[in-house]
């Protein structure tokens, strides 16, 4: 389901109260002007405890072959979500959603998981925060397995913070690797809600973390 955006400008409040009610905004492309509302009739759901990972995977996290910082280039991750990529070669990040985001993250909503290499940012995620939900809204890698590891230390995370509710917005045969659930609106408008009233913390683990002790709190392998 898709709604056109009013005339007014993307702003963090707006942003805030159509999060609490399901919506979240796109563009066509990366350089259309207008933006419009989405609230997919079946969205996608990633567990927090119990994400599935895989034994390569796990293996690449306890590496530490990348540097995973949190909230240190927010609007550099939202740029490189914003360029093609192989799997993608178009995107749906414009300039007014990276302005208004970009204002989210100064006001402590939204958040970035970064992954580096030789002091190089080369993959990464961000998403909002609201109460004990997290959106995750895009990610991306120029590196293998960059934002995939990224992924699990999101997920370490949210689990420390009492996150209860991580909404991927759609299901992806990527995300399916993880163990993403799609659930209907009805059922996610009622855990969204109750998400909602909880009070998560983004920052209940350190910015940088090892990936053996990350990997604690993820309990299921693939």
């Amino acid at each position: 389901m898709s709604r056109p955006l009013p005339p007014s400008r993307l702003t963090p409040d707006l942003l805030l109260q159509a999060y609490a009610i399901g919506y979240f905004p796109m563009a066509e492309d990366r350089y259309a002007k207008d933006v419009f509302w989405v609230r997919p009739d079946l969205r996608g759901v990633l567990p927090i405890k119990g994400l599935h990972i895989s034994k390569t995977l796990r293996r690449t996290v306890r590496r530490d072959v990348f540097e995973i910082r949190t909230d240190t280039a927010f609007r550099a991750v939202m740029e490189g979500c914003a360029m093609p990529q192989t799997e993608r070669w178009q995107t749906w990040i414009n300039g007014q959603i990276l302005s208004a985001y970009a204002e989210l993250h100064e006001q402590g909503y939204a958040h970035s998981v970064e992954a580096w290499r030789d002091g190089q940012l080369v993959g990464g995620l961000y998403g909002v925060a609201i109460g004990g939900a997290f959106f995750g809204e895009s990610m991306f890698s120029v590196v293998t397995d960059a934002s995939k590891v990224a992924l699990v230390h999101l997920t370490a995370r949210l689990a420390a913070g009492g996150y209860v509710l991580h909404d991927t917005q759609f299901t992806t045969d990527h995300l399916r690797r993880f163990g993403v659930e799609e659930v209907a609106a009805d059922n996610y408008a009622r855990r969204l809600s109750g998400a909602l009233k909880v009070d998560g913390r983004f920052d209940a683990l350190p910015p940088q973390m090892a990936g053996s002790t990350i990997l604690q709190s993820i309990t299921q392998t693939s």
